[in-house]
């Protein structure tokens, strides 16, 4: 269970870097600058939690599934967010964004959601 979790944690942080560094190519700043937290990495790892999910969902179709891990990892970014603004210790903020929800959460970034859940859930059957 612990290396499950270090390699979601790992996982998170690299896809958020990616992540990241595109919005800064799409921004024109071509020196592709990306940013992460430490905290980040534990709620990345966090998504050991979404593995029974996993293993309930595996006969419905993608998009239920992915529709689930999405409404999943939703509920988790408000709750961690909202938790950690209140320590004033949250690395993120979407509160200008069109689509945010108490600027912890960005719903227009569901479809990234969507296919996050998938790959943690492919990774999981790699990895058991």
């Amino acid at each position: 269970m612990l290396t499950r979790f270090l390699i979601y944690g790992f996982m998170g942080w690299c896809m958020e870097i990616i992540w990241t560094g595109v919005i800064s190519l799409l921004r024109k700043d071509f020196k592709l600058m990306a940013s992460t937290s430490l905290w980040m990495f534990f709620i990345y790892g966090a998504a050991i939690f979404l593995e029974p999910f996993f293993n309930i969902m595996s006969s419905y179709p993608l998009v239920i599934r992915g529709g689930v891990y999405a409404a999943c990892i939703f509920f988790v970014e408000y709750l961690t967010g909202t938790l950690l603004k209140k320590a004033d210790a949250c690395p993120w903020d979407y509160s200008d964004c069109k689509y945010s929800v108490s600027g912890v959460i960005r719903l227009d970034y569901a479809p990234a959601w969507f296919a996050a859940g998938l790959i943690y859930e492919y990774v999981y059957r790699i990895l058991v």
